[in-house]
């Protein structure tokens, strides 16, 4: 990976990113995949039989290959393309939740994002259904002491792998084991891990994995749901309309095929172009060796930012293991006035809640400061943020 890949860092080579956690950077390779498309063959897909239509269909279609692969599925028909995880999440409760009976359960955890609550609150109020927590530790951590009471009459487990806030990554191999044991499915909240670290849904045995394009070199507008292929089966479609209909007469209409039954509409052909690129660019970087430069990065951060009087940092002293992502409060300086201080400085940080205010309370913070690094951020990055908020307190003091 060289930084001169990405023209952002290129075109300004004293910018200081550190907000991968909201989106990354992209590099050259994405934006000429897009650009390929609409110059060349910017036509729709699967409709045509025209040679520019197949010669877009094929590439869109290629990219769906290079999910099943990436995340180790057993069949395309498991990769639906999305807008984003937000509305993979709003899919999978829509129709896997229609399911859901009075008195079920749905099991979240206290570090989760609003876009693995929000819709699941509405499930409950629709459904009748229960909405459960596993609490967090204030190292950071699930708390899972009494894991084997509170998956008791638990209808869906939907948990993030890695907190977009804390960084710690959760063990989903044994909460699947543990859903699994109880009649449950368990849908992982993928954002931020599928970007990190190597993925194998096989292995996880999840049922629902669910991420987005734009926080892993990809273009926004772009996202993939995957569901085990005999769940998809049970559900109905979330949106109905052009390319997942079958047939159509003036009284009733039959579905697609998955994957093509939840994709409704003209999707972001362009987009989904661009994101096999991004793939093709970690892949060859090696997904091990993005997580390898995470954790040397996460380690090195926490040193860095305690060299820093006043300041708490979220999940230092967590026992999971921990990307590049790091929230923090500064005593006495409001993190927006943080934010705004350190762009005068180049350095792009995130002030705020997060998405994650019930996180937040738990912690009696309203709002933190965050930093997060991706496979382009370098230790000189995190060295700039440490003088940056140095520079902060002095004009606080």
């Amino acid at each position: 990976m060289n930084r001169s890949d990405f023209p952002l860092l290129a075109n300004n080579p004293k910018l200081v990113y550190l907000d991968s956690s909201a989106t990354s950077i992209k590099p050259q390779v994405v934006i000429d995949a897009e650009q390929n498309y609409y110059a060349n063959f910017g036509v729709n897909i699967h409709r045509g039989v025209y040679a520019l239509s197949v010669q877009a269909t094929d590439a869109y279609e290629a990219v769906r290959e290079q999910v099943k692969n990436f995340i180790h599925a057993r069949s395309t028909k498991e990769i639906i393309f999305t807008k984003g995880t937000t509305e993979g999440l709003n899919l999978v409760a829509a129709s896997y939740g229609a399911q859901f009976h009075p008195g079920d359960v749905i099991l979240v955890t206290e570090m989760e994002h609003h876009a693995n609550i929000v819709p699941w609150q509405k499930v409950c109020a629709d459904r009748g259904t229960i909405l459960r927590w596993i609490p967090v530790t204030q190292k950071g951590d699930l708390d899972l002491s009494n894991i084997d009471e509170l998956v008791q009459g638990v209808k869906l487990v939907a948990v993030t792998q890695m907190s977009n806030v804390l960084g710690v990554v959760n063990d989903i191999k044994m909460l699947a084991e543990k859903a699994h044991a109880v009649g449950a499915k368990i849908l992982v909240d993928g954002a931020q891990s599928v970007a990190h670290l190597p993925i194998d849904v096989q292995d996880l045995d999840c049922d629902f994995l669910v991420f987005s394009a734009h926080k892993m070199l990809g273009p926004t507008g772009v996202g993939v749901l995957y569901v085990k292929e005999e769940i998809l089966k049970t559900m109905e479609p979330y949106q109905r309309g052009g390319d997942m209909i079958l047939e159509v007469t003036k009284d009733s209409a039959t579905w697609n095929e998955p994957p093509y039954k939840f994709e409704a509409g003209t999707p972001n052909i362009a987009g989904v172009i661009g994101f096999g690129a991004a793939l093709k660019y970690l892949t060859d970087f090696g997904m091990e060796n993005v997580w390898k430069h995470e954790q040397e990065l996460s380690k090195y951060g926490i040193e860095q930012l305690r060299t820093i009087s006043d300041i708490h940092i979220l999940s230092a002293a967590a026992e999971s293991p921990r990307g590049a992502i790091f929230a923090f409060e500064l005593t006495g300086v409001h993190p927006h006035d943080v934010g705004s201080i350190l762009d005068e400085q180049g350095i792009c940080i995130r002030a705020g809640h997060h998405c994650a205010m019930p996180l937040h309370k738990k912690f009696g913070f309203v709002a933190t400061t965050r930093a997060s690094g991706y496979l382009y951020t370098t230790k000189d990055d995190i060295d700039a943020l440490v003088v940056g908020l140095k520079k902060v307190q002095e004009m606080f003091r």
